[in-house]
């Protein structure tokens, strides 16, 4: 039969010209596009084969490059095409995707910007060939028929078709390099891509290369690809040093602390190997170290390591490969984003790498804090972000109390079984470390009657308990915002004395606030002191000290809140700063004394005076004061 010369579709003449003239700097998802259509190949014969035995060969891929005759080849023994389906296979596409693909190219084309991988994700991966070949051939033998047939097009307005010799069935594929893509020729680059995409395709990827042996060159034959996709076997079959060495593979450090080994059937058919790492890298907060964990592939072949939509950004720390058998290859980055069937294997990734977290809580405490000393920051992030999970992310938070020694940490629902059975609320106190708020005299009330406080020492806390109002019935109160409130017994008492303070040093106190100004919100007698002279406390929905002081950190525009000055009835110091006011009401050292007792308030609490140097010189003259009248008794 002679050679026919046909027209291409329309709009494959566009793809064409788009893909010939385009501005894309990676070049190399063509190697990828073309193993994966041969692995397609195959994998239609050995399913034909099942009922056709004859049909079966030792499958296999091999790419072959002639720097003289300066090609290309990429050739497998599988299902092979006839004339017809060359015709309707390379000739014409039917497929909707084909116009998005080439809007998508012309914009790319026109801003410049050559980073992103469009090939391959829109079903159009044999035309991908022609942004490095200025000429393709295609030599194909369909299986089980006696005929072979010869493509031949230079990627402009037409293409040929000839009758053609073939030993076997299956598909050669002969591109003609341009002279920017002779690199391609090189073994060293080939062998990389295939490692990065197609590693873990299950046919060997063979290529034969010269290597020096004695001082001679001796051509090889060599597999590029590892063909070890450990995640489609079962986890009975791996050994441990594999998955450590795969874990290594992924660019990981160390030992993994834990692996999760996920297959899920139905609706949505994906496989996935997850790790969760031992220790997070140095680099781990950087931003561009965030989107190159978890590997994207479909029917083993890699398409993204930067699929936020995969995992909640919180579970970030999280590395493997997810692997789905229902996703179509023609996807979009974009369009991953929005997928459901994306969505799926994200719920359920996510369930079960919190399972397993509980898992580890419950069984496995010391590891369960190894891991949380590590990623608990990104738990408690998980929290505030991801409400549906709220209930289980809040039962893997762990806090340091004041009840407890030192790096002791407990659970919310362990801390709630602990309450005494007169307890109202959760309290917990946010500061910069443990020793600052041991000391604070907000505990004072609370310590004495054996309760115990959340110790919240992470910016993040902060945050995070404003997305948890209560837990188990027990809201969560600052102890040093508003009210703390005790049982009915214990506040009547407390309600009485600071009430009884407050009506015999109600002058008193109004002078306080007048020294102060602006400086307070309000001027009252606690009931939360019992050692202090003061503190200061902030309303319910007001931003804690501490909180103000981190957000200034980060160059934010927070106006400072006015709180209010509790004094302690009880202390010797209000006693004697109501006897001066009661001799000389008008006496410029009840002011001083009343700005002294606003800064103790701000010492205590880790916050930072307005004028130290103005403190250190009252504190200075109280002291030279108070030693002369020792000196003089």
């Amino acid at each position: 039969m002679a050679k026919d010369n046909l027209q291409f579709q329309t709009e494959v003449q566009q793809l064409l010209q788009l893909m010939i003239h385009s501005v894309y700097s990676n070049k190399d998802i063509f190697i990828r596009e073309l193993v994966a259509n041969a692995a397609d190949a195959l994998d239609k014969a050995r399913f034909e084969s099942i009922s056709r035995p004859e049909l079966a060969r030792e499958w296999e891929i091999r790419i072959a490059a002639d720097k003289d005759a300066n090609t290309l080849t990429f050739i497998d023994n599988g299902i092979g095409m006839d004339r017809d389906e060359l015709i309707n296979n390379i000739g014409t596409i039917a497929k909707s995707g084909t116009k998005a693909f080439i809007e998508a190219m012309k914009k790319k084309d026109e801003a410049k910007a050559n980073d992103l991988e469009l090939i391959g994700q829109f079903g159009v991966g044999f035309y991908s060939a022609f942004m490095a070949a200025s000429q393709a051939e295609i030599i194909t033998k369909k299986a089980g028929t006696d005929q072979a047939w010869k493509w031949v097009s230079e990627g402009k307005d037409t293409y040929s078709i000839e009758e053609a010799e073939r030993d076997d069935q299956g598909t050669t594929i002969i591109l003609h390099l341009k002279d920017d893509a002779k690199s391609y020729l090189e073994y060293w680059t080939v062998s990389s891509i295939i490692r990065k995409y197609s590693d873990f395709i299950e046919y060997p990827i063979k290529m034969k290369h010269t290597v020096k042996k004695d001082d001679k060159d001796v051509e090889e034959d060599s597999t590029l690809n590892t063909m070890k996709a450990i995640w489609l076997r079962s986890e009975s079959e791996v050994k441990d040093e594999e998955y450590k060495s795969f874990y290594q593979h992924l660019g990981q450090y160390g030992d993994p602390l834990k692996r999760i080994v996920y297959s899920a059937e139905g609706t949505s058919e994906f496989k996935a190997l997850l790790f969760i790492p031992e220790h997070a890298p140095f680099d781990f907060q950087f931003t561009d170290r965030r989107t190159n964990s978890l590997q994207l592939y479909v029917r083993r072949v890699f398409i993204t390591d930067n699929c936020p939509a995969l995992l909640p950004d919180y579970l970030r720390f999280v590395s493997g490969v997810v692997d789905s058998s229902d996703l179509p290859l023609n996807l979009s980055r974009e369009m991953l984003q929005d997928n459901p069937q994306v969505h799926k294997i994200s719920v359920n990734l996510t369930k079960r790498i919190l399972n397993e977290l509980t898992k580890m809580l419950e069984n496995d405490r010391e590891r369960y804090e190894k891991f949380y000393r590590e990623f608990g920051r990104l738990i408690k992030e998980g929290v505030h972000t991801d409400y549906a999970n709220r209930e289980k992310l809040q039962n893997l938070l762990l806090f340091e109390t004041m009840n407890n020694p030192s790096g002791k940490l407990v659970t919310l629902k362990e801390y709630r079984n602990a309450m005494p059975a007169l307890q109202q609320d959760i309290y917990y106190l946010t500061g910069d470390s443990r020793s600052a708020l041991e000391n604070s005299p907000h505990l004072e009330i609370l310590r004495k009657q054996n309760y115990d406080v959340l110790f919240m020492t992470d910016p993040i806390d902060e945050f995070v308990v404003s997305g948890i109002p209560e837990y188990e019935s027990k809201k969560l109160k600052s102890v040093n915002k508003g009210e703390v409130k005790f049982d009915e017994s214990i506040q009547k008492e407390l309600e009485e004395k600071t009430k009884k303070a407050a009506d015999d040093n109600k002058s008193l106190v109004e002078a306080i606030k007048k020294a102060l100004g602006d400086k307070v919100k309000d001027v009252t007698f606690s009931s939360r002191l019992t050692e202090s002279a003061c503190c200061l406390v902030g309303g319910d929905a007001d931003p804690s000290a501490y909180m103000q002081r981190v957000l200034k950190a980060f160059n934010r525009d927070t106006p400072n809140v006015a709180r209010t000055l509790e004094l302690n009835p009880d202390h010797p110091l209000v006693a004697a700063m109501k006897r001066l006011f009661e001799k000389t009401p008008d006496s410029p050292k009840l002011t001083e004394f009343s700005e002294m007792l606003y800064d103790q308030a701000l010492l205590a609490e880790g916050s930072p005076l307005p004028d130290p140097l103005l403190f250190a010189k009252r504190t200075a003259a109280l002291m030279t004061f108070s030693a002369e009248k020792e000196a003089a008794e």
